[in-house]
């Protein structure tokens, strides 16, 4: 018999005072640098090609690619594609710490509507010392909690609801011990499914 997969993980990585994402940031202008842009004013569609910068308060995105739309209600979303070794790269900062959300994907949509950030294929998070990784992660800024898949739906777009494969969390502990003392202790660590015995 097959071995039997996980294939869907909900993580939810909170530090002892739950911190958040930079709550300013949805409400400051998106700025973009590119070596091109092609906009419509009809359709309101703007294309950004070529070592792209995307920021909006301490959020920032850098792709190769960036198409960026606006809503009826003027939200914009933005869909990342390529960079440094394909991958596209999400950077925030959280509120009142001196501390980031950072990750990759070979795709990153970013919704300032309800500051919704997916990433797909080959994706990582990373927050403080915790570390999500699938080849599907929907990150919600307002509540920190990411929705990890190993798969993406033939779409493209959706996760996968089974694939041959596993995601893995590395989550520090956190409680009485002291931040020093919590960095220093061995890390959870879910491991890939190969590492999993067969079930008869």
């Amino acid at each position: 018999m097959k071995r039997n997969l996980i294939a869907l993980a909900l993580i939810s990585l909170t530090t002892a005072g739950t911190a958040f994402a930079e709550r300013a940031d949805r409400d400051k202008p998106i700025n973009l640098e590119a070596n091109r842009i092609s906009v419509d004013e009809v359709k309101k569609v703007q294309i950004f090609e070529g070592s792209v910068v995307l920021t909006q308060g301490t959020l920032t995105i850098r792709a190769d690619r960036i198409v960026v739309t606006q809503d009826a209600d003027g939200f914009q979303r933005g869909v990342a594609s390529g960079g440094t070794g394909g991958l596209a790269r999400f950077r925030q900062k959280r509120e009142g710490r001196d501390e980031y959300i950072e990750g990759e994907g070979e795709r990153i949509e970013h919704d300032a509507r309800n500051e919704k950030t997916e990433f797909f294929v080959r994706a990582w998070i990373r927050s403080g010392l915790d570390e999500v990784k699938g080849n599907y992660i929907s990150y919600n800024a307002l509540t920190e909690q990411y929705l990890v898949t190993s798969g993406v739906a033939a779409d493209g777009r959706t996760p996968a609801k089974a694939e041959g494969g596993r995601v893995r969390a590395i989550i520090q502990p956190k409680g009485s011990k002291s931040e020093g003392e919590a960095n220093k202790a061995e890390p959870l660590t879910l491991r890939p499914s190969d590492s999993l015995p067969a079930k008869e």
